[in-house]
């Protein structure tokens, strides 16, 4: 039986940060992973370039339902860090919208970064290993025996890095709740994050019809403590849609707030006051019609959409019928576009998962127990959800730089 001083059980972003920090501390460190390669979500995140981190980081881009759990870790390994991690490896980058940062090229390039970094330290990882047990042991050396398909082992420090239930293709599972559990630790209720949102109603025949649409708007939800915020939450980026219903980044921000149930507000003109514009409007162009004049801010065949649902008893009237009121009544109605999703496209398309091992039951500091010394919970299985945009790559990186430090 070989004994090491920490085993990981997950080979991803966290899992391998994690072992690189705790083999700088020359301690014997073996990564255990289930797939046949480490680093998968890595390879597949920003559509093969890897939005590894967000020059904007801070603890008001995460969720969880302490908010302030993730300061300790984010402030000790910072954006900062993991950039000058990837400058030392000569990985050329650049920065998209929001402060995204991607690889020029491939994000082959962060694995192969994180391998060099994990070989280095002499940290041992085996691919292609089932767990079949885990136990606690009473001896004053190592605390944990693992049973495996490549054998046992015997660690002083255990690291849960299993990632979420997000993307099961990629082998995700619920392994790393069973664990938490397995120890008595509280879990917070998982669901799909950064997840398209999907319509039952009459909408969704309009987002049928107008599937491959783009356009930049506003989302905005109530919020409630249960998820971290007792008030609303807004984002303003592009929204797709699509056969199932809306996606794009904006539907994706604004699914890791919304409790089934409730209703999604979108806002279409976030940058024009619509009841100005619209007065305007009516004493430049009187002749124009409604629908013409917005098809110079929206695709017509969203405007054709909009036509039938806020004002179809009027499509051919001039701006100078309107009255006053019911112009106001339908730039309303475009400022404040209310829809009840009937849910989220799950785990199968969402990119994190949303909830987990509860904060109250690790040290903010160490990302240790506080019920069962020894053992640590780091990146997705935590209950501490990123924004959209590279944000839960770094709670990654700290989170599994700070149980290295300590592990």
């Amino acid at each position: 039986m070989l004994e090491y001083d920490v085993v990981i059980i997950g080979g991803g972003a966290a899992g391998l940060m994690c072992a690189i920090t705790a083999g700088q501390r020359s301690r014997r460190v073996l990564i255990i992973e289930s797939s046949n390669k480490v680093g998968k979500k890595i390879l597949m995140s920003g559509g093969g370039r890897c939005n590894f981190t967000n020059i904007n980081v801070g603890p008001d881009n995460f969720l969880s339902a302490n908010q302030h759990f993730s300061k300790s870790a984010l402030s000790r390994y910072t954006q900062w860090d993991f950039i000058a991690l990837v400058q030392k490896h000569g990985i050329a980058y650049h920065e998209r919208k929001h402060g995204q940062l991607f690889c020029d090229h491939s994000a082959k390039e962060i694995v192969a970064m994180l391998l060099k970094e994990c070989a280095d330290v002499a940290v041992t990882i085996r691919t292609d290993c089932a767990i079949s047990d885990i136990r606690p042991l009473q001896s004053k050396g190592s605390r944990f025996e693992i049973k495996t398909s490549a054998g046992q082992f015997k660690t002083v420090s255990l690291v849960v890095a299993t990632g979420g239930l997000s993307i099961p293709r990629m082998g995700a599972s619920g392994y790393g709740y069973e664990l938490g559990r397995q120890f008595g630790l509280e879990l917070i209720q998982t669901r799909a994050g950064l997840a398209p949102l999907v319509f039952s109603n009459a909408f969704k025949d309009v987002c049928v019809r107008l599937a491959g649409v783009s356009i930049d708007c506003e989302a905005q939800v109530k919020t409630n403590a249960a998820i971290g915020r007792n008030n609303s939450v807004s984002f303003t980026e592009a929204l797709l849609f699509t056969h199932r219903g809306l996606s794009g980044p904006v539907a994706l921000q604004i699914s890791n707030y919304w409790i089934e149930g409730e209703q999604v507000i979108f806002n279409l003109f976030p940058s024009v006051d619509l009841n100005h514009w619209f007065s305007a409007s009516k004493v430049a162009r009187p002749k124009l019609l409604l629908r013409n004049l917005l098809s110079k801010q929206l695709p017509k065949n969203l405007v054709a959409e909009l036509e039938q649902l806020y004002w179809p008893e009027h499509p051919d009237l001039a701006l100078a019928q309107w009255s006053d009121s019911a112009l106001e009544s339908v730039a309303f109605d475009l400022h404040h576009c209310v829809l009840k999703p009937s849910g989220t496209e799950g785990y199968r398309t969402a990119e994190v998962t949303v909830g987990g091992i509860d904060t109250d039951e690790i040290s903010s500091r160490t990302m240790e127990s506080k019920r069962q010394p020894g053992l640590y919970f780091i990146g997705e299985v935590v209950d501490v959800t990123g924004h959209l945009g590279g944000f839960n790559f770094q709670w990654a990186w700290s989170s599994g730089h700070a149980a290295g430090c300590f592990a």
